[in-house]
């Protein structure tokens, strides 16, 4: 048995390459490699993304509202996919970079295990759908147009879970390109048919769902291949499958955090969209484009510290402590560079911009450009470069499993840093539509402000015990 587990635990040689070029080459060469497809993947999702939420409006202002509220539920069961994908994944780049391929295999095989569980547990609701989102306040007519819609989204919901941790099996052997075209091949096969149901069939938002359903269903297929295919450490085996201690409290303590984190993060935007209604629906929507702008900067920095966690975890795990301090830094200056250009080039566009979103079917409307810019200036200010900042954090925070951290940061992103603040610029001042636009660029510096005086202390103990080691190495 253990002569057969030995031998199903090899590297290819394309991963022994990565490997050695992750732990040995030149560092900016290794973060531009990985990090640019996904920085680049991470981009043209969320371009995409806006042009699915505009063909949805075609439908009807209640079909995109219910969507538009509906996603937010969605994303937190779909929260406890990426936390798994997160946490997980970074273990494993641990135990790839420390050269433990065995290790590999087990924890690779246990989480899409696990993910099956999950899935099973998400499909156990689909018969209470009514009243789970009776429970979760939501408004008559959204249930009476969204509980099909909601039902098809779960079984893509749960097509994600498996994808998302395919995505991060792959990133953490360094197959951002893999990454890349798959999932632009998704995300235009979504649109293709999403386009087709509504502009040719003039389908409801239901067929949006079966839509998003089809285009998952491609790329797990694509990953229950490349998982299958082949016997390295990198592949799925279902006698690698081990529910122990040692193979599952190590990926699920450090998933936990950031399924909290993201569920808390979900139900703090719907709390700050509630909130904003007192300053019209206007608002709301310009706080959501500006949102939507801003996320054209914040995605393509999430996916350099997507990229960046793995390599300072691979390296983590070899022990190569300096070199995944040294990424961090690094990250830190590109990071930044990419917020600051982004911050330049959005603002000097602003008005062209804001008008594609202000100009409808009604007419461009002048009035909700003005708003749309006005919440757009503070929100950029306070979240391109801040937030750049933070996302280095974050891979650092990621790659050396203080997960914890990383959840406390973001909370008091959100129920410290905005809902308190924007509760008192309306109850204490008269400012209008604007107080949206300050609070988020406020909470975004705030936010970078903790986050890197976390990153101080935290830096600091790790060199620490790099110190003590060498003295008793000595």
């Amino acid at each position: 048995m253990d002569s057969q587990n030995t031998a199903s635990s090899e590297l290819t040689e394309k991963d022994k390459k990565f490997r050695d070029f992750a732990l040995n080459g030149n560092l900016w060469k290794v973060i531009f490699y990985v990090c640019i497809p996904l920085s680049a993947f991470q981009l043209f999702n969320h371009l995409f993304n806006i042009l699915d939420t505009m063909m949805a409006s075609h439908v009807s202002a209640i079909a995109v509202s219910a969507v538009a509220y509906l996603s937010q539920l969605q994303n937190m069961i779909s929260a406890i996919g990426v936390g798994l994908a997160v946490g997980s994944s970074l273990k494993i780049s641990e135990a790839y970079g420390a050269g433990d391929y065995k290790l590999v295999k087990k924890r690779l095989s246990t989480l899409i295990a696990i993910c099956a569980i999950c899935s099973a547990a998400v499909l156990c609701m689909l018969p209470f759908t009514p009243a789970l989102l009776r429970a979760c306040g939501t408004p008559d007519d959204f249930i009476a147009v969204g509980t099909k819609y909601f039902v098809i989204t779960l079984f893509s919901t749960v097509l994600s879970f498996f994808n998302n941790v395919y995505i991060a099996i792959e990133r953490s052997r360094g197959n951002s390109k893999r990454i890349l075209r798959l999932n632009m091949f998704v995300i235009i096969l979504k649109l293709s048919i999403t386009a087709f149901f509504i502009y040719g069939l003039n389908a409801d938002i239901t067929m949006i769902a079966v839509a998003s359903v089809i285009s998952q269903a491609f790329l797990f297929i694509m990953a229950i291949h490349n998982l299958l295919k082949g016997n390295d450490a990198f592949t799925f085996s279902f006698g690698s499958i081990r529910f122990r201690k040692n193979i599952v409290n190590p990926m699920l303590s450090l998933s936990f955090p950031v399924i909290v984190e993201k569920v808390a993060f979900a139900l703090g935007k719907t709390v700050i969209n509630s909130m904003s209604k007192n300053y019209g629906s206007v608002t709301v929507g310009a706080l959501g484009i500006s949102n939507n702008i801003n996320g054209i900067t914040t995605q393509m920095q999430n996916g350099f510290q997507d990229g960046g966690a793995s390599i300072i975890s691979q390296n983590r795990g070899a022990g190569n402590i300096k070199r995944a301090l040294g990424t961090f830094w690094r990250l830190l200056i590109i990071e930044s560079v990419i917020g600051l250009i982004m911050y330049i080039v959005l603002n000097v566009f602003a008005g062209p911009i804001t008008y594609l979103f202000a100009n409808s079917t009604e007419g461009f409307n002048e009035e909700f450009q003005k708003t749309i810019i006005r919440v757009f200036r503070y929100d950029s200010f306070g979240g391109c470069v801040p937030l750049g900042v933070n996302c280095a954090v974050m891979a650092l925070l990621f790659g050396f499993g203080k997960t914890k951290l990383t959840l406390l940061c973001n909370f008091c992103r959100v129920f410290i840093f905005r809902i308190p603040i924007l509760w008192a610029l309306q109850n204490f001042t008269n400012l209008g539509s604007e107080s949206v636009g300050i609070v988020m660029g406020a909470s975004n510096i705030l936010t970078a402000m903790m986050s890197s005086i976390v990153a101080f202390f935290v830096i600091r103990n790790i060199k620490k015990e790099m110190s003590e080691k060498n003295k008793n190495s000595q």
